[in-house]
């Protein structure tokens, strides 16, 4: 007797197999992108913004209560590694391109704290589907404000020692460049926040290196860019090979840039 497929069967069968099938290939058209940004010559002098027990300084009890130096150029006196470069992906991107691991962000808020009168971090990475909790471990108040361009700015007060925080509505549009936050309170207070659709951005640490992971495979361009002097890349061609880390190794980039 011949034996039918039964229909129910075949079309879950059907229907697994286009469902899975491009996703498992897809996933594995991806790679791995590294690299470093040094500074080429002397590292210049790092700016004292203000010292300890300064008295003319505002709120002196919590804002002086130590030497205070200026993150607008952080290098490494060891590898001459740049810290706070922000580096992005310029060429636009669909949503289906996104890895799967990585459509959705991990976390659904990202902090930024303040502390002796310090940004804490000093350079952030927002994603359009996460939030920011501004805190505060200040027995002071302070207020934050955001210069975006294409979303709205922020201007708001994070009270004393606020450890709660105050929660950021979501940024609605990718911002093209990083932006930056102030206090107005306390002006020397800055940071630099980039907002992105997608995962595919990073910031140096302290050696100056960066790693953004699971890029799909092809030709992309990238931005660099750093708070004193803009753009270091604005278009570089990177072509990202499916399986592979690619190393873009160290980036120099001559310390005239910095002096303007």
């Amino acid at each position: 007797m011949k034996m039918l497929f039964p229909i129910p069967c075949l079309l879950a069968s059907l229907l697994a197999a286009a469902v899975l099938t491009p996703q498992s290939a897809h996933a594995a058209d991806f790679g791995d992108l590294t690299g470093q940004v040094v500074l080429d010559g002397d590292i210049p002098a790092v700016k004292l913004i203000h010292k300890k027990n300064d008295p003319t300084v505002k709120d002196p009890a919590v804002c002086a209560v130590e030497d205070l130096y200026s993150e607008e150029l952080v290098v490494n006196p060891e590898n001459k590694g740049i810290q706070h470069v922000f580096v992005f992906l310029r060429s636009k991107i669909g949503k289906g391109d996104i890895h799967p691991d990585l459509q959705k962000s991990k976390e659904p808020t990202v902090e930024f704290d303040q502390h002796r009168c310090h940004f804490l971090p000093h350079t952030l990475i927002v994603r359009t589907d996460q939030q920011v909790v501004a805190k505060s471990d200040d027995n002071v108040a302070h207020n934050l404000h955001t210069y975006s361009i294409f979303n709205p700015g922020q201007n708001f007060i994070v009270g004393a020692n606020d450890r709660k925080g105050v929660t950021m509505p979501k940024f609605s549009l990718k911002e093209r460049l990083p932006f930056e936050v102030k206090c107005d309170i306390h002006p020397w207070m800055k940071a630099y926040w980039l907002v992105t659709d997608h995962p595919y951005t990073a910031i140096t640490d302290k050696d100056g290196k960066f790693t953004i992971p699971k890029l799909p495979a092809g030709d992309h361009e990238f931005t660099i860019w750093h708070e004193k002097v803009g753009y270091l890349e604005k278009e570089l061609p990177v072509t990202i090979s499916a399986n592979k880390v690619t190393d873009l190794k160290a980036l120099k980039i001559e310390v005239a840039r910095f002096n303007n």
